[in-house]
């Protein structure tokens, strides 16, 4: 039985002791899908996550002639071990010019952009494309870059849908011949077709360049805000290093920003207070009770910009013995973060958090969470937020504003302040991370509902019902069906 199309989550009420276990992460499972197709062996992927997104990228390289075995992880059920023969840069299966090979990508970014560098390996003519929202998300940088290193790449607004030419062996695969220089310049021992990508829009461009640069023997130049220091440029760039590059074994890491929803929860989750008999005083006492929530096997490699999220801070008190630490035991750098206080002119402090400095997508889950702050914090460098699988900045604040929080949107930016929240009907936009983010505002305000829940199959199928599984492996939580205010049971929970 599917998810009803409106859930309310009922707050906590009793004492939290949990260890939960979250799916691989999405960002790294689609890079190593990519990375074993490129080898010359078989690789054994494990702990990869088994969601909608991955789904598209498995779907789409067995389109492309891959052999894949995908078996289940015994340690959580959204996980998948999957073994991908990878043929040493070799593309199996390509379409011609008349009939493109077609790859549907869904709403999936990384597929979309990760799979438009990959085919230009192959021999053969392939037609991109996927949902609505996926043919508005741009790509016209990475367009731009596969057009300097000679490929042709048609589409009618540098969007999908999009038809990309591969490398051998057609006669059409580029519009306009190389000019006589370029060319020369390639005959030259060593040379490499060379391009320059900008990540202002999106990291993805040069991930999937780089991702396939050795094989393509490709100069990747990358430019844009904060190339240098990008973490997803950087994780990419981690994972080629550390892959194994005959075949092998390759452990993918739980996801960072979908343990932050439950992190998040220990943070904003009111210990309960219950009266208990004291031997001491003869007489009943209020006694509190502290939470515990532990996401079992956070991740710790620097891989993942979420990591950091578990250092959050939720009250100004915190937020200064945050800044105090100086280093944290798994060794993430966290300079970066020393910035966060300042003064405004009315001298009341306010935490600035960056997206692309501090926190990646988990910045979301930190962003709902902060009207339980004692001070404002502002959110800056968002403008990425705004193309992803929805408007994220505006929906965020929308829906924030539907709770009862001060919200206040200047260009990329958002700053929140202390606000006393109450229930709403929050609409998700077909966006996981919105479903999930307050999600865990409902386990502190009450009347919180979620419109179309299912959406976190995208990333995350079992998440409501790590929330509602018994403790210790889940939260223990209530979901109801809205309209009904039935209680849902464990198998109705899961987003298929």
């Amino acid at each position: 039985m599917p998810l009803p199309e409106l859930i309310e989550i009922v707050p906590l009420d009793k004492p939290i002791c949990a260890e939960i276990t979250v799916p691989g992460s999405k960002s790294i499972t689609n890079r190593a899908l990519i990375l074993a197709a490129l080898t010359n062996g078989s690789t054994i992927l494990k702990g990869a996550l088994w969601s909608e997104d991955t789904q598209i990228m498995v779907d789409c390289l067995k389109q492309l002639g891959f052999e894949i075995k995908v078996q289940p992880d015994p340690e959580e059920f959204c996980n998948r071990t999957i073994t991908v023969h990878g043929l040493g840069g070799q593309i199996p299966r390509g379409g011609t010019a008349d009939e493109p090979l077609e790859l549907f990508v869904g709403n999936a970014g990384t597929a979309a952009r990760f799979l438009s560098a990959f085919v230009c390996l192959g021999d053969g003519v392939y037609r991109i494309h996927g949902v609505p929202r996926m043919h508005e998300r741009p790509q016209a940088a990475l367009f731009s870059s596969l057009r300097q290193l000679g490929y042709r790449v048609d589409s009618a607004n540098d969007r999908l849908p999009a038809i990309v030419y591969g490398t051998e062996g057609h006669s059409h695969r580029v519009v306009k011949p190389l000019s006589a220089k370029f060319a020369a310049d390639l005959t030259l021992p060593g040379a490499k077709r060379t391009c320059t990508v900008s990540i202002e829009q999106s990291s993805q461009f040069a991930s999937a360049l780089l991702l396939c640069a050795k094989t393509g023997d490709w100069l990747v130049n990358v430019v844009g805000e904060n190339a240098e220091e990008s973490p997803y440029v950087a994780m990419t760039s981690k994972m080629i290093e550390s892959f194994p590059q005959k075949g092998g074994e390759f452990q993918v890491e739980p996801d960072a920003s979908s343990g932050s929803y439950f992190i998040a929860a220990q943070k904003i989750a009111e210990p309960p207070t219950q009266m208990e008999y004291s031997e001491q005083w003869k007489t009943e006492v209020p006694t509190q009770y502290l939470n515990s929530i532990t996401v079992i096997s956070w991740p710790d490699s620097g891989c993942q910009i979420d990591e950091r999220f578990q250092f959050f801070p939720t009250t100004g008190a915190l937020l200064h013995h945050f800044l105090e630490l100086g280093e944290n035991p798994f060794s993430v750098d966290l300079k970066a973060w020393d910035k966060f206080v300042w003064d405004t002119p009315d001298n009341l402090k306010e935490a600035v958090i960056s997206r692309n400095a501090d926190l990646g997508d988990s910045i979301m889950t930190a962003i709902v969470i902060s009207p339980f702050m004692d001070d404002p914090i502002r959110f800056t460098d968002l403008g990425r937020l705004r193309l992803q699988e929805t408007e994220r900045v505006v929906a965020l604040r929308t829906e924030l504003t539907k709770c009862g929080a001060r919200v206040e949107e200047q260009g990329d930016t958002l700053t929140v302040y202390p606000s006393k929240l109450h229930g709403a009907e929050i609409e998700t936009y077909n966006d996981h991370r919105m479903a999930m983010c307050f999600a865990v505002l409902g386990l502190k305000v009450p009347g919180i509902k979620i419109r179309n829940p299912s959406c976190v199959k995208k990333t995350f199928p079992n998440f409501f019902q790590k929330l509602a599984t018994a403790q210790p492996k889940g939260l223990g939580v209530t979901i109801l069906d809205a309209t009904t205010r039935r209680p849902l049971g464990f198998d109705e929970l899961f987003a298929d």
